[in-house]
């Protein structure tokens, strides 16, 4: 731990003076706030950590953990309060970490479940109850997107933002915990979201703060991730847990890997191809992908980072008529126009980086200056977005930038969807005749 507070200490320290001169007369950068850590405080046998995702068609998986061994993997549940009508039993694991040994993990998948319909549900057969609400089946659905999210007092603050105002599903592309290897911090980031990752599903994907490889005896990373935060990838036809996609309410999310292989000849690749393959746009007219590291970045923070996954999967996203790209890594907030190889192009993603949900690395402040041309509008503040797709045609984005006690809009853009665009629709068709004919 004594590196990692250390090292909170010195952002701490100087950051302040960095905004000071950074400045602006229209608002005053926030500085870094404390690290949060939450104790345990229900006894061995009760639930923690609980938090609930969406696991296929009207299905939803509940994790939590136990320090008692023998409690069972079940969930009871309801649409009733204490009323439980149905049940469903599950799997549990347990991991080990250097010195450290994680309680018990416990995954039930449960269902079918009807849509926009509240649930209640007990985990372990003891303990307090929760509740849920599944997301609708069709169009409005709203979407809550934070990346970088860590357990700080701004963390904190982002999340009763979020918890304002209503949503469907909590989206997070990468760096939850910032744990970094010092294991009790899932535990305490895992207690720090579940008022809000018990009631709405969270869809998350992986950062480099979630690797915690180390030579030899943990090679491949990811071991407390992996255990905690299963997602949906057996379900998609995904080999890992690190990339995977769903479906909800007429849109197709698919949530990308950018530390595993990404290559032409890697699974990820593979995977993706015959995913969007697969994609039905008269079911699912919008199709949104999450990654971590951006493709897209004017920032100064981790330039070009995500430059060789570009340049591996951008073909892809862009003939399969992606609409959104939401990344993390850089701790500001960044909307490009809709763009293809470095160019602004209408049938292309728009590209949002939005790694500033409240880390404890504090924010990325420079910006290349001038602002290239593809850059819509930037900015290093802590904050979460909102996408509001309201129909087939059109949705909505906008970034809440946080205040000491509320969020302001400080950006928002109507999109409209490219499956409904004729020009993409025309461009796309004539791509794939000349691919027929080749």
């Amino acid at each position: 731990m004594e590196n990692g507070f250390s090292s909170n200490l010195l952002v701490m320290f100087f950051l302040p003076l960095l905004i000071q001169l950074c400045a602006t007369a229209e608002y005053t950068r926030p500085s870094p706030r404390q690290l949060i850590f939450r104790a345990h405080n229900r006894s061995d046998s009760e639930p923690q950590q609980v938090h609930v995702s969406l696991a296929g068609n009207d299905y939803m998986r509940v994790s939590w953990i136990t320090t008692d061994k023998h409690v069972k993997s079940t969930v009871e549940y309801g649409k009733s309060q204490g009323k439980y009508e149905s049940s469903a039993a599950g799997e549990r694991s347990s991991y080990h970490y250097f010195f450290y040994s994680s309680g018990e993990i416990h995954h039930v998948k449960i269902g079918p479940l009807e849509p926009s319909t509240t649930y209640y549900y007990r985990c372990g057969g003891a303990g307090p109850e929760f509740s849920f609400r599944t997301p609708p089946s069709t169009f409005p659905i709203e979407f809550a997107v934070v990346g970088d999210l860590g357990q700080t007092e701004w963390t904190a603050s982002t999340l009763e933002h979020v918890g304002s105002k209503d949503y469907d599903v909590f989206l997070l592309p990468g760096d939850l915990s910032y744990a970094d290897s010092q294991q009790p911090l899932w535990d305490s980031f895992g207690r720090l979201v579940e008022p809000y990752a018990s009631t709405r599903p969270w869809m998350v994907t992986e950062g480099n703060h979630e690797i915690e490889s180390f030579p030899i005896i943990y090679p491949r990373g990811f071991k407390a991730y992996n255990a905690r935060w299963l997602m949906p990838h057996q379900e998609s036809g995904s080999k890992s847990n690190l990339y995977y996609s769903f479906d909800v309410a007429g849109t197709h999310i698919i949530m990308l890997g950018s530390y595993t292989d990404f290559d032409s000849d890697s699974d990820q690749y593979k995977w993706l191809q015959a995913d969007l393959a697969n994609v039905d746009r008269k079911k699912t007219p919008w199709v949104i992908v999450l990654l971590h590291a951006p493709w897209y970045n004017s920032n100064q923070a981790h330039r070009g980072e995500g430059e060789s996954m570009r340049q591996a999967m951008e073909e892809l996203l862009y003939k399969a008529r992606v609409d959104v790209v939401f990344a993390g890594h850089v701790h500001a907030y960044e909307r490009f126009t809709r763009v293809y190889d470095n160019n602004a192009d209408s049938c292309g993603p728009v590209y949002i980086t939005i790694g500033d949900g409240g880390n404890r690395e504090g924010l990325a402040m420079n910006f290349e200056d001038p602002s290239p041309s593809i850059s819509v509008y930037r900015e290093p503040s802590f904050g979460h977005g909102r996408l509001s797709v309201y129909n087939i045609t059109h949705a909505q984005w906008s970034w809440h930038r946080n205040n000491e006690t509320n969020a302001v809009i400080a950006d928002e853009v109507w999109l409209e969807n490219l499956s409904s665009s004729t020009l993409c629709s025309q461009v796309t068709r004539q791509s794939r005749s000349a691919n027929d004919e080749l």
